[in-house]
């Protein structure tokens, strides 16, 4: 009997559509949770089938050849109409639900009491979480927090905060180490967050802005900056903090300024919507943008 689709594998075109989206077979494997190598291969099998290639391979990259983008297009617009049709379909209390994506100490110490105000306020509205510390978006989420430069193409990006970036430790560490000024930190062990595809703004950035160079001896690296807020809780270093992000830990003196030089920050934190975000996802969007009102919002 013949197919009433006449369709390629549709494995193949997932991988092809988050690949052309990003522009990079490697941000389209971490978002489908795949290697780079499974993404290539499907694409390749896509390229057979079709007989004729839709990416053109360069060396920082790839980008779409004409097929391709005439391709990219029908898809996404498909995609996006079975998208509109299962949120139709789908049981009302599970469509309505609020998904927000954030990295692992943006929901620990920022987002999670933020949650809890909320639903005194409006506890018919569930709100869930997707934790990650991945660049690329991981599964369907309403709502992604990250830090950086809102991109061009979304313009229904919000400011939730930018503050100042402060060394931070525990009392006891500055004490026993002897920390008044940015030249004593120089010499004792800072804790770096390296995470591959962020732009987590580090300590040579915040010392050059004081004048000073990154020491040469070794510090401690982590890629979570939870991890590296905990280590500072236990006097392993200082590290670096958001004022708007880290507020509460200083308010309840798990953590202190080890000195009073702040560097304002670069970039902010902002909420990104995706384009079919229910109202639901938008009310609690606009609730939490109009709820930081504080200094760290500029």
């Amino acid at each position: 009997m013949p197919r009433p689709y006449d369709l390629p594998s549709l494995t193949a075109l997932v991988c092809f559509e988050a690949a052309a989206r990003h522009l990079s077979f490697k941000s389209a494997a971490e978002e489908l949770i795949v290697t780079p190598a499974a993404v290539s291969h499907q694409i390749k099998s896509l390229e057979s089938d079709l007989g004729g290639p839709l990416f053109r391979r360069q060396h920082r990259g790839v980008d779409l050849t004409e097929t391709g983008a005439f391709l990219f297009v029908a898809l996404q617009r498909g995609f996006e109409g079975i998208s509109d049709a299962i949120r139709h379909v789908r049981a009302p209390d599970a469509a309505e639900d609020v998904i927000v994506q954030a990295t692992t100490a943006v929901s620990a110490v920022w987002l999670t009491p933020q949650l809890v105000s909320f639903w005194k306020l409006r506890p018919d509205i569930i709100v869930s979480q997707i934790v990650s510390d991945a660049v690329a978006p991981a599964g369907h989420a309403d709502l992604r927090i990250r830090y950086g430069a809102p991109p061009a193409d979304d313009p229904d990006s919000r400011l939730l905060f930018r503050g100042d970036i402060v060394a931070v430790g525990t009392a006891e560490f500055a004490r026993a180490r002897g920390i008044a000024t940015v030249a004593d930190l120089c010499a004792v062990p800072l804790i770096h967050v390296h995470a591959e595809g962020t732009d987590w703004t580090g300590w040579s950035d915040w010392l050059a802005h004081f004048g000073h160079a990154l020491p040469v001896a070794r510090g401690i690296t982590v890629n979570n900056h939870m991890i590296a807020l905990q280590m500072a809780r236990d006097g392993a270093g200082a590290v670096l903090g958001w004022t708007g992000l880290i507020g509460p830990m200083l308010d309840r003196g798990e953590l202190v300024h080890l000195v009073p030089d702040r560097m304002p920050s670069p970039h902010g934190f902002f909420l990104h919507t995706h384009p079919r975000a229910s109202a639901r996802a938008r009310e609690f969007r606009d609730w939490l943008v109009a709820a930081q009102d504080g200094p760290d919002r500029v």
